[in-house]
């Protein structure tokens, strides 16, 4: 069966603009992943501190996109309605509210970066190194605050080539950049772990300076501020109440995160040490589904933006049908790694290849279900269901699977097959009110349903 022309256009639209999403993903992972890289030949020690430092780091980093990702819903309505004031009020919204943010958590680490750490560890010498590192990293956050909305904003005009193209300069920079100032050159010994920080400071400013400029000369585009005070203070508070949501779904996810690893480390060594070698594999392998979502979410803004509703369930079914695809593609690539992760991780203990072989269904059966919801929570959010989304995963994460998790490993002291088993568990809970809650929500939207949006 084929599909209709406009199905066609709708995919090809979305694969244009998700595969550099998808890259840009991947390449702002591997920032940090590069500094650790670089660290590890210093040292346990030093090793240790970047891990807690840069984890400290990623979870502010990842509350800014999350931010910046509710704004570029907002930003894409407003492309799709052509109306350059409303793209101007959105663009500077968002941007003033992830200024504050990051300036709260710059403060944070200003003044309670004693506290944080000693609540980490309790090692003097991890103290003085993680100290050192955040005493320059925290300037990251405010430089990220700018990069993001402005990578919002070009993928919410269709143009996240240019956002990608900024990763190319920003990675080989933070690379070369670290190594010189971790090592030193010549007759200079370098500064260690600082170097690292510092190192990604000076290539994240580059990337600042590169999308700024792309920004600026951007043809067609007018981000003028010429909105009354009083209109503006009031678009602030009605895009905040918009993107909180997103922003709070991400830190929840990210706490559950962490609250899964926790209880997974109470598990055996062999078994935890498993956990741990799959976990960065679930994240990368995932990437092209979210970004597909991405992508489905800006076409789906624009589209409300501009009120061409016509198309709206159609487009919804096919996000969802190359989600599914895309899953399945994803699922066998998992199924492949399978086979060949004992060459990727030699010399390890023959009981972690086994708890490895033990979760394997599992871990390749995840990406179809993450996957399926994945989609679903992005057409939501592009839906104006940031809350209803919110609740789902709230629901499915903190009232069952956790709970659940801590009464199998805690309690009745399951086998790891069992303990994994939760996480994909979890996206099957959530499935189905996913499913219902788009349903029911495209069934009542409406040419009204949009101007309240927009």
């Amino acid at each position: 069966m084929f599909l209709p022309l406009t199905s066609n256009a709708y995919i090809k639209r979305n694969i244009s603009l998700g595969w550099p999403l998808a890259l840009n993903a991947l390449l702002m992972q591997s920032m940090l992943m590069i500094d650790t890289l670089l660290v590890s030949p210093l040292g346990e020690v030093s090793l240790a501190a970047m891990g807690i430092a840069t984890t400290i780091v990623a979870f502010i980093l990842g509350i800014q996109m999350a931010l910046a990702n509710g704004t570029q819903l907002v930003m894409s309505r407003a492309v799709g309605s052509g109306n350059s004031q409303k793209l101007a009020n959105s663009f500077w919204s968002g941007m003033l509210i992830n200024m504050l943010v990051a300036v709260f958590f710059w403060v944070m680490l200003t003044v309670l970066d004693g506290d944080i750490i000693q609540w980490l560890t309790d090692n003097a010498n991890l103290y003085n190194e993680i100290a050192a590192y955040l005493n320059v990293a925290k300037y990251l956050v405010l430089f990220t605050a700018i990069t993001q909305v402005i990578t919002a904003m070009f993928n919410a005009l269709g143009q996240s080539k240019i956002p990608f193209k900024s990763y190319l300069i920003e990675l080989p920079i933070n690379a070369c950049a670290s190594y010189i100032l971790i090592y030193g050159v010549f007759d200079w010994h370098g500064l260690g772990v600082v170097g690292a920080a510092i190192g990604s400071v000076i290539a994240i400013s580059l990337r600042m300076v590169f999308l700024t400029v792309c920004l600026k000369y951007k043809q067609g585009l007018d981000l003028s501020f010429n909105s009354k005070m009083a209109l503006f203070i009031n678009n602030i508070k009605l895009h905040f109440v918009e993107i909180f949501p997103v922003a709070a779904n991400v830190t929840m996810l990210s706490i559950g995160a962490t609250v899964y690893q926790l209880l997974y480390s109470q598990l055996s060594i062999n078994a935890y040490a498993a956990i741990t070698l799959l976990m960065p594999w679930i994240r990368g392998g995932t990437q092209f589904i979210t970004s597909w979502a991405h992508a489905s979410a800006i076409t789906i803004s624009q589209a409300i933006g501009s009120k061409k509703l016509d198309n709206l369930t159609q487009d919804v079914d096919i996000s969802i049908i190359m989600a599914v695809v895309l899953s399945v593609c994803s699922c066998g690539l998992f199924w492949g790694l399978s086979f060949v992760i004992a060459d990727i991780y030699p010399g390890l203990d023959p009981e972690t290849y086994l708890a490895l072989s033990a979760i394997a269904p599992l871990y390749i059966l995840l990406p179809f279900i993450r996957g399926y919801n994945t989609v679903h929570g992005h057409i939501l959010r592009a839906l104006g269901k940031t809350t209803a989304v919110f609740k789902i995963n709230f629901t499915g994460q903190w009232l069952i699977s956790i709970p659940l998790c801590a009464l199998l490993i805690l309690y009745f002291d399951a086998s790891l097959f069992w303990a994994f088993a939760v996480m994909p568990f979890e996206e099957a809970v959530k499935a189905l009110p996913f499913r219902y809650l788009a349903r029911k929500t495209l069934s009542e939207f409406d040419s009204q349903t949009a101007d309240k949006l927009i």
